[in-house]
């Protein structure tokens, strides 16, 4: 005697549920595997990559009560592509001042509380480039306070 597969309409809707998120999920993996393309570009202007930095400062307090704080750039780091034209704005949240290089440039400058310090910059190689609050440069100084420009090959 054959048995007859017979499917009820929660089976069908179940099935046929479980092929679509499947292939969709099988769509959207193959997309990533792909060359990927940025959701957002920066909104570069006249050939120019607006690039936006703050300072931070995180504090807590250790289980004896000490306070301890370090101090952030925000964000702590920033991809660009060798020879980009860039223009680096960075305001002033936490802290009084801090002084800043970037190393393997000639570029330094200061960033203080309530202002907007606002410079233009270009990387010639690709690299790792560090920004450097030269007061806040390690731990014993509330620190390390660095972001990174991740300089790509174009």
């Amino acid at each position: 005697m054959k048995k007859a597969f017979v499917f009820s309409g929660k089976r069908v809707i179940f099935t046929l549920s479980t092929i679509i998120i499947l292939t969709a999920a099988l769509l959207v993996g193959s997309s990533f595997l792909s060359d990927s393309t940025p959701v957002f570009n920066g909104g570069e202007r006249n050939g120019v990559r607006p690039i936006q930095i703050v300072t931070g400062e995180f504090t807590a307090k250790t289980p004896e009560g000490k306070t301890i704080e370090t101090y952030r750039w925000d964000p702590g780091t920033i991809f660009v592509k060798e020879d980009e034209l860039l223009k680096v704005s960075i305001l002033g949240v936490n802290g009084k001042e801090h002084p800043f290089i970037i190393e393997g440039l000639d570029k330094a400058g200061v960033v203080k509380q309530g202002s907007e310090t606002v410079f233009d910059l270009q990387f010639d190689k690709p690299g790792v480039y560090r920004l450097l609050c030269t007061t806040h440069k390690d731990f014993k100084s509330n620190g390390p306070m660095i972001a990174y420009f991740i300089v790509m090959e174009k």
